[in-house]
This record gives structure tokens, sequence and C-alpha cells, in this order.
């Protein structure tokens, strides 16, 4: 780190730190305040920053008791609210992992996240077509992205009830059978999926590569490939979490961590070496745990 009157510290997340330039009167900031989170997962949580992130969503859906959000109808109103309640039950399960809660703690934050969906995808349906996915995998990168980052935490906690129930909620909405690395997540954990070799998104191409690779070694290459690739990825989508680090002010902010869940799921399952991958946005913790309750 540089002396407070030098240049600004620069990370860089697309080789395993932070690309973005990071000012150092931010960093300081943080490293200023007393921390009891010693066991984040990620540079940018203050405990103050996370008690408070972690309280207001907690408290969502309690805070719109009796409220109206503005809609053009009751149908819409009902889909906006349970959609606005299914991210803030993501966000406070992403936003727990990267503050270093226990990861045996997480498992009923996993419960509510997979209901919340359920109730989405109910309240969408009487405002569209009956099967309407909660998430457009197919156009929406990022909504890609939230979708393998559950599956994969319904896989590395051992939670096949979980993602059965999931994935049906796509699977009704005609994405079944559609995508390579959608049906490599499930095919390790439930029964009849395809086999296909086609997906939406290039992103994920090297994650991809890393199951079929003709070596060990290649295999683990092409695991570290991605996450090298991985922020950068997203530089152009439509995401609010891109960059969400930068706009933290105080214990205000959107930030609630940066994770390649997808890239350990598929470690796990295809039982890639992720022994040299050191990366930021990789959730090795997980993936040991994974293993570790596998073997039990």
């Amino acid at each position: 780190m540089q002396e407070a009157n030098g240049p600004p510290t620069t990370f860089n997340l697309r080789s395993g730190y932070l690309k973005k330039t990071f000012q150092f009167s931010i960093l300081s900031r943080f490293m200023e305040k007393e921390d009891p989170l010693v066991r984040k997962r990620q540079a940018f949580l203050t405990d103050s920053y996370y008690r408070k992130s972690i309280r207001l969503y907690d408290e969502t859906e309690s805070r719109w008791v009796g409220e109206t959000m503005q809609a053009d109808s009751a149908a819409e109103e009902q889909a906006l609210r349970t959609t606005y309640f299914k991210d803030a039950a993501f966000n406070a399960w992403l936003v727990s992992y990267t503050a270093g809660e226990p990861i045996a703690s997480l498992v009923p934050r996993l419960e509510k996240l997979v209901d919340r969906y359920e109730i989405n995808q109910q309240a969408l349906a009487l405002n569209d077509e009956p099967n309407v996915s909660p998430l457009a995998i197919d156009d929406w990168p990022e909504q890609y992205e939230e979708c393998v980052q559950v599956m994969s935490l319904c896989i590395l906690l051992h939670r096949i009830d979980l993602l059965a129930r999931f994935s049906a909620l796509l699977d009704r909405a005609g994405y079944a059978g559609e995508d390579t690395l959608y049906e490599d997540l499930l095919r390790k954990c439930l029964p009849g999926r395809a086999d296909l070799d086609e997906w939406y998104h290039d992103l994920y191409t090297p994650l991809i590569r890393a199951i079929y690779a003709e070596s060990a070694e290649e295999s683990s290459e092409l695991l570290e490939q991605y996450c090298d690739g991985w922020y950068q990825g997203f530089e152009d989508s439509q995401t609010n979490w891109h960059d969400s680090h930068l706009d933290i002010e105080d214990d205000d902010g959107n930030y609630v961590g940066y994770w390649a869940f997808e890239a350990a799921a598929i470690a796990f399952l295809y039982g890639i070496d992720d022994s040299k991958i050191d990366h930021m946005i990789y959730p090795k913790d997980l993936v040991e745990y994974a293993r570790t309750q596998q073997s039990q």
C-alpha cells in the first residue's frame, strides 16, 4: 500500500485483486475503524457497514407491512413487492457470507431465499404467463449469473431439495435443455438432465471447457482463467453490484460481495484441483465445506 500522500492504491480483481482504482482515503477509512470482522472474506466490509446492511435486508419485509408499492395494478404491485423481497433475501445471504459468518449458519438463509423465489414466481404468474421464470437467464447475463449462483449454493451446502425446487421454476419456463452450464450444474445431482453443447453467454466458456478438458492440469488452468475474467465479464452488464465497493459512503452502500460460486460448484462436482487458485472472488472455503460434508 502506498503512503497517504502517494498515488492511489490499485488492486486488480481480474487477476485476483482489483483493477479499478481504489483511493487510499477509502481504504484507510476502512482500516482505521475497529473491525471485529476478523474472519471477513473480502476486505471492503467493516463491522458497522455489515451490521447496518444485514439489519436493513432482514427488516425489508416488515418495513413494507401496510405499505403499497407504486404500480398500475394489484397484480403488478405483488410482482414488484415479491421481487424486492427476493432481492433482499439474496443480498442478505451474500453480505452474511462476505462478512465471515459460519457457513453452516447460512443454511436457513438459503432456505428462505428459495422460498422467496417461489413466492416471487407465483406473483409474477398472476401478472404474466403461468410458468414465467423469476429470472430471464437467456437475455440477461446478470440474471443468468444470479441463477447459477443460487444453484451453486444449493449444491455446495448439500441442499439438493432446494436445488430441485429452484431449478423447477426455470425448467417450467422453458430453460431446461437449453444451456450446457445450467445442465452440468444439475446433472450430478438431479436425474434426467440434458447433454448438449451450447450455452447462452460467452463469459462462461472457460468454465464449461474446464469440465471437458482432456487433462486435470488443463481443467485447473481453465478454472483459474474463468476466475481471472469473471469480474471484467460483467463490466458492461446491467448489474447493481459491479464496482459497488467504490460507492460505499460511511456505512451506506450496495456492496454485498463479489463471488463466482458457480466456479466453486463446478470444481466440487467435477473434481477439479483448485489448490493453486488464490482469487478474491473464488469461495474456496465453500468448496472445502462441501467436500468435508460429502465425506461424512
